[in-house]
């Protein structure tokens, strides 16, 4: 019996022609993603040949989606966003508006109307979550300060995004587009409040009845002892919470899937669950971005080559120049405004979601659609390029007069108040870092008494630390200016508990510098890092596996003397 295959063939097809071509971009040295995108208009219906279906392709894409914007949420918890609250609000919310208003002043020099210079201008604004989390693991920085205020950035732009979506359908014919009729009568201070109930009723729902439901739910399925079993438990989360947040509360699929993944972090099997469904959003991946490929018109790159231009550079160039001017001015690194600006330095998922409904309400030309494309496809393929313009950048920037001309002066934060008691000052440890790690560290240092300051780059963390009366500076303490408020010179000991690898062996030379009889403390990760810090008599280097081994093969052979010696009085 006949029967139709079209999602087989687009699967088999898409993952095929993605092998393909991401084998010989990566042969040429360029990103994997490149090869998928090309695949993807190789396949579209803009070329000769196979053509896959566009709108299977569509959904399958928005599954991918789903499972990258779940894996962000079981990195990346409440705390940590409430962290960079601070820089990612203020700043996704003013970066917006800068590029929204680029793109609507250059869509109103083209003739278009308002409607659709706002809808452009706000589809080159919104970056793309799922480049941004390829862009920053691939790195190994998703985890640091700067990945998560980069997470949190794009997160409140997804956000906003999700009320635009709303709002648009009831705005349509005060801006010159179509009226919904269902949307007739309606007031748009109805619509707000319709919108901002359903957003607080999902973010409620989730946060009190989510929160110990789904990691409860998780916990019962992990012991029945099932790997398979697990996987499923942990796809279906973050698909069916996706849907059904879509469903009931009208949010996007995207952001339910983060939520999602949120709630299930606060289990203690979210690493598992991080593991088990990593391979399918791998998978889920490509299918997003061949998909994104299969929707590009390359007859846009003949006919209007200099709108393609104008496009990719306020994509590539006007936002993120406009966000690394906003990070600065808020006080924060230059290595900090060099990944925001590189991690919004193209557009992805919701700018095509923004152009569909667009073009839908007849606020924008397709015209417009075809650029959006151009221009994601191009931001794209450029990214990771930019990001690797960051390192060489910030060494030439950031050792002389360049970068002090970039930094605000007299930042009170990055000195050490006056009104610290100096007997705190002398003999205490300097504590690099005040993460999961640092701060249990600190903890037991004002239970033994002992007095320590600590130097810490987030700083709104400076901030509170200061306001339970620790000393704290901010500042990256790889830079001999942060140890020195630390009051290196005449500390006992310098202790490294941050991940950042990077800066670690100048944090030592500059306090042996400084303080020739400190001794140094350092956590790692990586056994070869640890090996190479060692050979450079980096001090006591503590690796974090290794550690873990040491204390649970501790712990039996206490059990093992606490069991022989009640043996022996009986």
């Amino acid at each position: 019996m006949p029967h139709n295959i079209s999602l087989i063939t687009t699967i088999a097809a898409a993952l095929g022609f993605g092998l393909v071509f991401g084998f010989i971009a990566t042969r040429m040295k360029l990103p994997a993603l490149v090869g998928y995108l090309a695949a993807g208009i190789v396949i579209g219906p803009a070329t000769p040949g196979f053509v896959a279906d566009t709108a299977l392709a569509g959904q399958l894409a928005e599954i991918g989606v789903m499972l990258m914007m779940f894996g962000v949420g079981l990195h990346f918890s409440l705390d940590d966003l409430w962290d960079v609250r601070r820089i990612a609000l203020p700043g996704a919310i003013l970066q917006i508006g800068v590029a929204t208003a680029m793109g609507m002043g250059m869509a109103h020099f083209w003739g278009w109307s308002i409607g659709g210079g706002l809808v452009f201008g706000l589809a080159l604004s919104v970056a793309s979550t799922v480049v941004l989390l390829r862009a920053l693991e691939e790195r190994g920085i998703l985890d640091s300060l700067n990945g998560r205020i980069a997470v949190g950035w794009l997160v409140v732009e997804d956000l906003v995004t999700v009320l635009v979506l709303v709002l648009l359908p009831p705005l349509a014919g005060a801006l010159g587009g179509s009226v919904d009729p269902a949307n007739a009568g309606v007031s748009l201070w109805q619509t707000l409040a319709v919108t901002f109930g359903q957003v607080a009723g999902f973010v409620v729902f989730m946060l009190v009845v989510g929160r110990r439901l789904f990691p409860w739910i998780l916990w019962q399925v992990a012991r029945t002892g099932s790997r398979e079993l697990f996987t499923l438990c942990v796809v279906a989360a973050a698909v069916g919470i996706a849907y059904a947040s879509t469903e009931l509360f009208g949010v996007s699929f995207a952001l339910g899937a983060f939520f999602a993944g949120m709630v299930l972090r606060e289990s203690e099997l979210s690493h598992r669950a991080a593991q088990e469904s990593l391979p399918l959003r791998d998978a889920f991946a490509v299918l997003f971005f061949v998909s994104v490929g299969m929707l590009f018109e390359p007859s846009i790159l003949v006919e209007q080559p200099l709108r393609v231009l104008l496009v990719c550079a306020i994509i590539i160039f006007g936002k993120s120049i406009a966000a690394f001017l906003l990070v600065v001015a808020l006080r924060y690194p230059l290595k900090t405004a060099l990944v925001v600006s590189a991690s919004l330095a193209q557009i992805g998922e919701f700018s095509f979601i923004l152009a569909a409904l667009g073009i839908s309400l007849g606020l924008m030309p397709h015209e417009g659609q075809s650029l959006i494309l151009a221009g994601a496809i191009l931001s794209i393929a450029l990214n990771p390029l930019l990001f690797t313009a960051t390192r060489p950048l910030l060494r030439w920037i950031g050792g002389g007069d360049t970068a002090r001309k970039f930094e605000r002066p007299a930042d009170p934060l990055a000195e050490l108040p006056i009104s610290v008691d100096q007997s705190k000052l002398s003999g205490q440890v300097v504590l690099v870092g005040y993460g999961r790690v640092g701060r249990r560290i600190a903890e037991t240092l004002t239970a033994r008494g002992i007095h320590f300051v600590v130097a810490e780059q987030n700083r709104d963390i400076v901030d509170q630390l200061r306001k339970q009366g620790i000393p704290a500076v901010a500042g990256n303490a790889g830079e001999p200016s942060v140890l020195i408020q630390a009051h290196i010179t005449h500390a006992t000991m310098l202790v490294i508990a941050t991940p950042d690898s990077f800066h670690v062996r100048a944090m030592i030379e500059t306090a042996r510098a400084l303080n020739p009889r400190i001794h140094s403390v350092v956590r790692t990760d990586n056994e070869e890092e640890a090996e190479l810090l060692r050979s450079e008599r980096a001090g006591k280097v503590f690796i974090g596996e290794q550690e873990l081994a040491n204390g649970m093969a501790q712990h039996v052979l206490d059990v093992f003397e606490a069991n022989k010696k009640d043996g022996n009085a009986h």
